[in-house]
């Protein structure tokens, strides 16, 4: 593997080659066990990884300086063997890397000669401490005309930007590293650079940065003449002759480097969830394993935010995706997609969750797959398993296990090993990542939907005479959360507020004024104010919470005795009124205001005659705007659309919803509100005026008894007539001058309503046994479906409502 590498700055160029040598990589921890051994030491040092991973690493490792020294020196100053403890260095005292040369005994080979560089590490991982050495008689070139050999190299450290090109040779340091997590390796590499690049020094005159070689041939497979005599001369050293398993060992790093790039692009592509599992599932088939089954805990499917705690045996897992080349249908009955299951604890699927660790078994023997499908209930996998090379791998964040994948391959292939762990864990960790990013994106927003859910209101279909239809679209582009709302109020005299409004901005902080600009709303719109009035009051209101609360708001009243709607306008866009007569589409011409939190603006009411049939439509201007066209046009094609035939309410705002958002592309939210405006006739009302009189209440019976009988209501006629005499009373006790006045309404549900003009409202008081008044609304309050009372300059009326379909007899016992 030629790298390239520059050559120093004032050195020979035929040193160059000199540094490319076959390394042997290290990792102690912080206990001075070894956590990482490369495949080069164990050529080196005749250690099997499996038997040097975990063990002392004083007692495998020549390395005077980074480890303190209990063995006897040698001839040459140097120690044969180390005891276990680490130095000061590893704790932080001292900083700096040492190297050095020792000699040690291997079984087939006899005494080399090593030489090592040793790194302190520092940092949030495990990692204390890189080795790198190389046996020193590689770099045996024979004696130069300058009397060089391999007793004149030794190791050391210099800047990287010591040499030529030093940008592409710190950019290789990372290949130093096999078979290591990208995160491991960036860590150690930045702080390689920083203490110093490894180098072998020439007579301490010319230093040759190290570089890796793994085994693999040169492009030319042939000595030039010019090479044998620079070797001959000592001016170049003989290059090692190529062996075959190392090219193999090589062309596998590559193989699974590439194939955790092409991972890495493929993955992580949106932020929805499903398509990320499905993307992580299916990048490693087939390259990597024949067949791949994600499982994910049920809260991070459900996107309830990050799971609190480690699995167990009763955390609950979804198989979200599977992936496999056998063929059509082999797993579909018994690993389902979509099903939730609990894993045993005696299995290597449990194992690996609750370690948050790799589990590798090479190969799947009938007696193993026989002992891990006993553990499932119901479910036979050994078809499955059976002589088959299974791998499971964790996805973490955070170090938490959020889910994990099963890979195995079919026999005839080659069974997972120590670097397809690797190559595994690595693959779960980016996917980990990735799918941590989508289960956030989740989350908020469900929070976002949530939110926005619970600040709209849930409007009747049905109001005292009128038909309602919504509908609320958020923003495709802005989280789902925005400042657009609407709202409809139950009045006394069976009218009917109508609000539409949008905070200006969007996200969060605008949601929260709507809901606080929508509360205020509805606190005003119960006590009956006007609707210049009640915009005045909202505005007066946005200026006392801050700079930042603007907003635009249409507000109107519908009175379905009168027929007619009272409507104000604070910078909203017009409503459009569809006229039944004609089936005609009209925008209101209504005076326009300033948005809510300018101040300083005067709100007007306008009075607007309807007939029965009528549609008012409202709506936010998200529906009806399009960057870089004219408002006009939006307005234009809503009143076309509204004035479009349909089945029913909601058929109608489809209909205006596919018209101006075909797309469904729209950035900004949209509320709409539409309003059949049925009235209530004649015939279904009856109103009287009562004097101020003692008797009046007797009479107000006879009239409601009337009126109901005329109605054909014979079953309301006791709990009405006992709840009238009650209001009644009250009204000419605590009336001045002027008349009682008292009506019925008939519509869904009966509605009376009895005023004076005593403008103190009507309250529950709480009577005792001994007290001769005070239990009239306590009356009406366990008869009524609802009862209300509301205040006007003018007095207050006091409203009951019984409903038709099963009336409450009186409970004598209670009276």
């Amino acid at each position: 593997m030629d790298l390239g590498v520059p050559q120093q700055k004032t050195p020979r160029p035929r040193d160059a080659a000199a540094g490319r040598v076959q390394l042997a990589v290290v990792v102690v921890d912080a206990d001075g066990l070894v956590s990482h051994w490369s495949t080069g030491a164990r050529k080196l040092f005749g250690v099997a990884r499996e038997d040097a991973i975990g063990c002392s690493a004083g007692e495998l490792l020549p390395v005077a300086g980074a480890l303190r020294d209990h063995g006897e020196p040698s001839r040459d100053g140097m120690y044969a063997e180390f005891g276990p403890e680490l130095d000061s260095s590893l704790s932080g005292v001292v900083a700096y890397p040492t190297a050095g040369r020792a000699r040690v005994d291997q079984r087939d080979r006899g005494r080399i000669e090593v030489l090592w560089w040793a790194y302190p590490l520092v940092g949030p991982g495990p990692e204390r401490l890189l080795v790198l050495a190389a046996d020193s008689a590689q770099l045996r070139g024979g004696e130069g005309a300058e009397g060089r050999n391999a007793e004149t190299i030794a190791p050391g450290f210099a800047l990287h930007t010591d040499f030529p090109g030093y940008l592409k040779l710190s950019g290789r340091l990372s290949e130093i590293l096999p078979s290591m997590s990208v995160q491991e390796a960036t860590r150690i590499v930045s702080q390689v650079l920083e203490l110093g690049y490894p180098v072998l020094e020439f007579s301490h005159h010319d230093r040759i940065p190290v570089t890796p070689d793994w085994g693999v041939p040169q492009r030319s497979g042939h000595r030039t003449s010019e090479d044998a005599r620079r070797i001959a001369d000592g001016q170049l050293a003989p290059r090692a002759v190529p062996r075959p398993e190392l090219d193999l060992e090589y062309a596998a790093v590559r193989e699974r480097l590439e194939f955790l790039n092409e991972v890495s692009g493929r993955i992580g592509t949106s932020l929805d969830l499903e398509r990320t599992i499905r993307e992580v599932t299916s990048a490693a088939v087939p390259r990597f394993t024949d067949f791949a089954g994600t499982h994910l805990r049920a809260a991070v499917l459900a996107g309830e935010g990050f799971p609190d705690g480690p699995p167990d045996v009763t955390t609950v897992w979804h198989r979200v995706w599977v992936e496999h080349n056998d063929e059509p249908g082999r797993w579909d009955d018994t690993v389902p997609v979509g099903e939730p299951i609990a894993f045993p604890e005696h299995t290597p699927f449990f194992q690996c969750m609750v370690t948050g660790e790799p589990v590798i078994i090479p190969y799947v023997s009938e007696e193993l797959s026989n002992q891990i499908s006993g553990e499932f209930e119901k479910r036979d996998l050994r078809p499955l398993i059976t002589h088959r090379s299974l791998l499971i791998v964790p996805l973490k964040a955070r170090d938490v296990v959020l889910g994990f994948m099963v890979l195995m391959r079919r026999p005839g292939r080659e069974p997972f090993d120590d670097m397809d762990r690797t190559t595994g864990a690595e693959l779960a960790a980016r996917a980990g990542l990735v799918l941590d990013n989508a289960r956030m994106y989740t989350y908020q927003e469900n929070v976002a939907e949530t939110l926005q859910d619970s600040m709209l209101p849930q409007v009747e279909p049905r109001m005292a005479g009128c038909d309602i239809a919504t509908r609320y679209l958020p923003g495709a582009l802005l989280g789902r959360v925005g400042g657009d709302w609407f709202d409809s109020v139950k009045l006394p005299g069976s009218r009917t507020a109508l609000v539409v409004g949008d905070v200006m901005g969007h996200g969060l902080n605008s949601a929260a004024m709507m809901g606080q600009l929508r509360t205020a709303v509805l606190t005003m719109a119960t006590m009956e104010m006007p609707p210049a009035q009640l915009l005045r009051n909202l505005d007066d209101l946005a200026q006392r919470l801050g700079e930042q609360y603007l907003a635009t708001c249409l507000y109107a009243v519908y009175d379905p005795i009168r027929s007619e709607l009272q409507i104000a306008n604070a910078g909203h866009i017009p409503p459009v009124l569809v006229r039944a007569e004609d089936g005609r589409a009209e925008l209101l011409d209504l005076p326009t205001g300033a948005p809510i939190g300018v101040g300083g603006v005067a709100f007007a009411t306008a009075t607007v005659r309807v007939l029965p049939g009528d549609r008012l439509v409202l709506c936010t201007d998200g529906l009806v705007e399009v960057r870089g066209q004219d408002i006009g046009a939006g307005l234009a094609a809503l009143c076309a659309s509204a004035a479009h035939p349909a089945a029913s309410m909601d058929d109608a705002c489809d209909t205006i919803i596919r018209a101006l958002n075909p797309s469904g592309g729209r950035k900004d939210d949209v509320a709409l509100l539409m309003a059949r405006l049925n009235g209530i006739p004649d015939d279904d009302v009856g109103e009287w005026q009562l004097a101020l009189d003692p008797r009046e209440v007797a009479r107000s019976r006879r009239l409601v008894r009337g009126k109901l009988l005329d109605w054909e209501l014979p079953d309301a006629v006791e709990a009405a007539e006992l709840m009238v005499s009650e209001l009644v009373t009250n009204a000419v006790k605590h009336g001045r001058t002027h008349h009682i006045g008292l009506r019925l309404v008939r519509t869904g549900a009966l509605l009376c309503e009895v005023s004076d003009d005593e403008p103190a409202p009507a309250s529950l008081l709480d009577a005792t046994a001994d007290d001769e008044f005070g239990r009239g609304l306590v009356l009406v309050s366990s008869l009524a479906r609802e009862w209300g009372s509301s205040t006007t300059a003018r007095g207050k009326t006091v409203w009951f409502e019984l409903a038709l379909s099963r009336l409450p007899g009186p409970r004598r016992n209670d009276w």
